[in-house]
Order: C-alpha cells, then sequence, then structure tokens
C-alpha cells in the first residue's frame, strides 16, 4: 500500500472556535507534500491530530491505513521536527539527537550508529561534542532535524521548522531537506507559511485556508493554472491583485465587467444563464501586469506609490482610481519610474482568472483583447 496517511473528512473545533472543517488529504510514501497557510490557519492543530496529541471531533485519521483516532502517540511511530529548536542546552549534540532513542531503549551501539548516519546526512559530524549555546541558528535548527529524523520510520512531520532563519540559511536547508527526503524515501509531511519555500521545496501542495483544504497539487501546475480563489489569492509573492466584476452575456460571447476593464472569457463548465449576472472575483498575479507601450491597446494609468527593489526585479505599488494594485517588473541600471510619477500598464487577458465571489471556485479565464 502506497499511502500512509490519510485524513477523510477530519474536522476539529475549540469551544466555539471552528479550526478545522471536512479536511481531506492523503499522503504517499515516497510524497513530499507541504500544507501552506497563512499564520493561524490550522497547520499546528493538523500535525498535532496526526501525532495523537489532539483527537479528532468529526471524521477518521488513518495511518497505513489504520485507524488511529483512538491510538496514543508512542504507538503512531512518527518522526517530528517542531517549529523551535527545542534542544537541551546541558546536554552535548551528540546527547540531544539521541534522546528519542534513548526513551525508546535502544542499544547504546545502534544508537551511536544511528546518531552518526544523521548527523552526517546533516552535515553536522563535527559538532557532536559541542554544546547548544555553542551553536548558531542553522546549527541549532539541523539538529532539531536530525533529532526528528533519528526515529526510523516512514513519516515524518515537520512544524514551519525553518521560521525565523535568516533567508541565506533557510535557502541552503531547504536544498538539504529535498536531498534528505529523497535518501530516506519516507513521507514528509511539511507546514509553511511562507509561499516561496512551499513552491521550493514540495513536490505537492495542500493549500489549507480557512479551515479546510481547498486545492493539492503540483507547485507550478497550481501556482500557474489554480482552480480555486484560495490558491490564487495567498500562493505567491507579492499576492495576487483581486477585483470586485460582474459575469453577462451578448449574443454567444461571455463577458466579465470589473471597475476598471472588461474582457471576453471562456467558461470552465456550461451551464450559465445568458442574462444572470453573477458576482465574481477577478484576479492577476503581480507579474502578470505589463508596463504599456505606445502601441499597446486598453492601458490603465496608475500612480506609483512605493517602491520595492529586489535586484534583479522590483516590486510596485500602485494607485488606481483609489485602488490598489501590485506589480513586479524587472529592475533596470537607470531607474525608469519613482514614486509619484504616472505609469501606463496592461493586462493579458489569458493571465486573468475568474472566480465566483461566494464559493471562490473557478469559473473560467480571459481571452482575447482587455478594454478600457
Amino acid at each position: 500500500m502506497n499511502t500512509v496517511l490519510q485524513l477523510d473528512d477530519v474536522s476539529k473545533k475549540y469551544g466555539p472556535l471552528q479550526v478545522l472543517e471536512d479536511v481531506h488529504l492523503s499522503v504517499n510514501r515516497n510524497d513530499f507534500m507541504v500544507v501552506y497557510g497563512l499564520p493561524s490557519s490550522g497547520k499546528t492543530v493538523l500535525l498535532r491530530l496526526l501525532m495523537g496529541l489532539e483527537k479528532p471531533d468529526l471524521g477518521a485519521i488513518l495511518l497505513r491505513g489504520e485507524d488511529v483516532r483512538n491510538m496514543p502517540p508512542k504507538g503512531r511511530n512518527i518522526g517530528y521536527v517542531p517549529q523551535d529548536f527545542a534542544l537541551y542546552p546541558h546536554k552535548t549534540i551528540f546527547e540531544n539527537i539521541a534522546y528519542p532513542l534513548l526513551l525508546m531503549k535502544k542499544p547504546a551501539a545502534e544508537i551511536g550508529q544511528v546518531v552518526k548516519r544523521a548527523a552526517a546526512m546533516l552535515h553536522i559530524e563535527d559538532l557532536l561534542k559541542k554544546l547548544p549555546t555553542q551553536l548558531s541558528g542553522g546549527q541549532k535548527q539541523r539538529v532539531a532535524v536530525a533529532r526528528g529524523v533519528v526515529k526510523e520510520t516512514d513519516i515524518y512531520l515537520f512544524d514551519d521548522p525553518l521560521a525565523g532563519l535568516d533567508f541565506k540559511l533557510r535557502e541552503q536547508l531547504i536544498d538539504d531537506l529535498r536531498t534528505l527526503q529523497e535518501e530516506m524515501d519516507a513521507c514528509f509531511l511539511y507546514t509553511t507559511s511562507d509561499p516561496v519555500e512551499s513552491l521550493a521545496l514540495a513536490e505537492r501542495i495542500a493549500i489549507l485556508h480557512e479551515r479546510t483544504i481547498r486545492e493539492i497539487g503540483e507547485p507550478q501546475a497550481i501556482y500557474v493554472n489554480p482552480r480555486h480563489l484560495s490558491t490564487m489569492d495567498i500562493l505567491g509573492f507579492p499576492r495576487a491583485n483581486l477585483f470586485a466584476g460582474k459575469l453577462s452575456r451578448k449574443t454567444s460571447q461571455m463577458r466579465c465587467e470589473t471597475r476598471f476593464f472588461s474582457f471576453p472569457m471562456v467558461m470552465d463548465e456550461k451551464g450559465f444563464s445568458g442574462e444572470e449576472r453573477r458576482k465574481v472575483i477577478v484576479a492577476v498575479r503581480p507579474e502578470n501586469i505589463l508596463k504599456a507601450s505606445e502601441k499597446t491597446t486598453g492601458c490603465l494609468t496608475a500612480e506609483i506609490y512605493l517602491r520595492e527593489d529586489l535586484g534583479a526585479e522590483e516590486i510596485l505599488y500602485l494607485n488606481i482610481q483609489d485602488a490598489g494594485l501590485t506589480m513586479v517588473t524587472p529592475s533596470s541600471q537607470n531607474r525608469e519610474y519613482d514614486v509619484g510619477d504616472q505609469i501606463s500598464i496592461c493586462m493579458d487577458a489569458k493571465s486573468l482568472f475568474v472566480f465566483d465571489e461566494s464559493t471562490g471556485t473557478r469559473m473560467g479565464k480571459g481571452t482575447g483583447d482587455v478594454n478600457v
């Protein structure tokens, strides 16, 4: 059986607060699954349910095909890496990594072999005799990961373990974690609130938003072709631009109208009533807002109120008729625009996605020309 972890209709609440609702998730043995969600979206609660530290109010949790709702944490055989380092300051790095094995009463010779193997995979062999106070933040995180993976199992849970580390350390540890998962051929379920980290790490991403899993897919596929508004809205940096709109049909052509522009569109599914005006959300990613040329039609004029230079590219924050808009554009040696300047922008209709306002389900995408 390839599926080692499965949640079916899982719900959890604390008093009147609903934290998770009707969560479905299936993870295979060799998956690197990232659960991505905004802070306080329920990611840690989901992991606590899997570990047996909490019980679901509704639904089933299956590990290796067995319902474990009433199984204590000790019997679930899951490796765990917390967000904080949680290292014992008076113990050496060797002793910190070995601690889970000592609790399992493993023989000393076996403990030594397993700890050294884990340390080698995380490139911390030369730190085993040191104390945590002698280590940098990145080294401490590697120790925490090593301690989590010394438990020989097929399921490992990671609770946003790179949060708080600087960009360079996170970049290196992302590479190390991907290599580690491939070497161990195990299920890694990893939670994070960082969209860039989730896209870089995952083989598959589950979008956790508003208490439930909204969409699951390969990173590039769901980024460029999202099926739910939650994916379009929160997955990516900067976040997508959203516009309120309405649908209408003129002769055989479906059109979408916003306050700023309109465009023809193709529906994902048939069945829309011709005279009905349904409220929708139109979304476009910042990198798909383009600088207009003299020959471009369907242009909008906006004012730059903030710039962020990221080196190879820059983020421009725009004001268009008292509404905010964000675009990402390649940087140039000579700054072409500055704060307070007017800029002419345009959009390719094919980069515009249309979602039902009430359900968040995608209804279609743009086609043809954008009109202003």
